[in-house]
């Protein structure tokens, strides 16, 4: 019996080209309307006797070929915990050996985040005490572009009472978090679960006074459609959402434009955008130096926000990353470019590695959703350092 192949599930890719007793050779399907394409997720029935080979023939076509160096591929037989399969990248094809197993493998460029999944979160999320769900709008294809605005714990929930200095609504810090803009980077949405899930333990002391003086509004998935259909960066109709943001179109990227309609009526002291890095294996923050007015002031803050991060979490680093921006030449068609040009506050896109981290391996599992997430619990202390001045700068 040869193996058997498929991806008609949520958030699945790959088209099978031909399959023996002893190999599957697939291709990945670009992102619709698009030349993306790097994304790849399916389920391999029937290799529990044999084993085979897997080839994806046409990984050197990708968006990104530089990421196929040194990755190794995502692998389950659970879907609940995924571990890593070293992969051969030869120029042309990725390739990778799997022994007799289970009945059934899922293999995947980094662990899947499904929409449903995600619908599972929002769930969670929309009732927990002082939190409001808001349906922003929706996507190209009608889905519900999730909002979650977080305010204060309620005094039954271990909140603040009324009787201290608690900010007046009209002098509440206003903090943005978004991801999966580009909905391949599912490391994104794995961040966003420890994020959310500090800042709704009112057991935590620094959740408890980060929603005491700010109110937190959080897009866990920018891109449904995308994340459904199994895209790398597009939406249902083909638009990278991270070069629509100066003058998003509510029939190209309606996703953008409900997020940054919302933004302008909420205004925003500080923005995170959440990604993931193809090629580069570290965290790491883009910031916005090439924007109008950028000073000697928001370059200090922007890297003692940096310096925090990495003294509060070892699988941060400032060593590597993105070229700085020169003065000026920022392109306010990305979101973190588009809020400190709009609203002047620290606005920063966090990149995390679709392999392992270079300087703080874990070669069993390489970065993975459970570290993710534990990055993402650790931004909840950056940002209230950040917002109460207590950054750690040079001595």
């Amino acid at each position: 019996m040869n193996p058997l192949v498929s991806s008609a599930f949520d958030g699945g890719n790959v088209i099978l080209r031909s399959s023996s007793p002893d190999e599957v050779r697939l291709a990945i399907r670009p992102d619709v309307a698009s030349n993306f394409l790097q994304w790849f997720h399916f389920r391999l029935d029937g290799a529990r006797e044999r084993g085979c080979r897997v080839i994806i023939e046409n990984a050197s076509e990708s968006t990104y070929p530089a990421g196929w160096a040194n990755y190794d591929v995502a692998t389950s037989v659970d879907r609940v915990h995924w571990y890593r399969t070293p992969s051969v990248y030869d120029g042309k094809c990725l390739s990778w050996q799997i022994g007799p197993c289970h009945d059934v493998v899922w293999f995947a460029y980094f662990a899947p985040y499904t929409l449903a999944r995600h619908d599972e979160l929002i769930g969670r999320c929309a009732v927990g005490p002082g939190v409001t769900l808001e349906r922003l709008g929706d996507t190209v294809e009608g889905r519900a572009l999730d909002g979650l605005h977080i305010g204060p714990f309620p005094p039954s929930a271990g909140g603040t009472p009324a009787t201290t200095d608690v900010p007046a609504s009209g002098d509440r810090r206003q903090v943005w978090a978004i991801a999966r803009q580009h909905p391949g980077e599912s490391m994104a949405e794995w961040w966003m679960e420890g994020w959310l899930e500090r800042l709704l333990d009112p057991n935590d002391a620094t959740s408890r006074a980060l929603r005491a003086l700010a109110d937190i509004h959080v897009v866990p998935n920018m891109n449904p459609d995308g994340t459904f259909r199994g895209h790398l960066r597009t939406n249902a109709a083909g638009a990278n959402l991270n070069r629509e943001w100066a003058e998003p179109s509510l029939t190209r990227s309606p996703e953008v434009f409900h997020v940054r309609r919302r933004m302008a009526e909420t205004g925003v002291d500080l923005a995170l955008d959440i990604h993931g890095e193809e090629a580069l294996p570290y965290n790491f923050i883009a910031g916005t130096e090439g924007v109008p007015g950028w000073s000697e002031t928001r370059d200090a803050e922007l890297i003692a926000f940096k310096r925090t991060l990495m003294a509060l979490n070892p699988d941060f680093q400032m060593e590597h990353g993105y070229p700085r921006a020169r003065p000026g030449q920022a392109n306010p068609a990305y979101a973190s470019n588009q809020a400190a040009i709009a609203h002047g506050g620290l606005a920063v896109t966090l990149e995390m590695p679709f392999k392992d981290t270079a300087d703080t391996p874990r070669p069993g599992t390489g970065w993975s959703p459970e570290r993710s997430a534990r990055l993402g619990r650790t931004f909840v202390d950056a940002v209230y350092l950040a917002l109460t001045g207590r950054l750690l700068r040079e001595a």
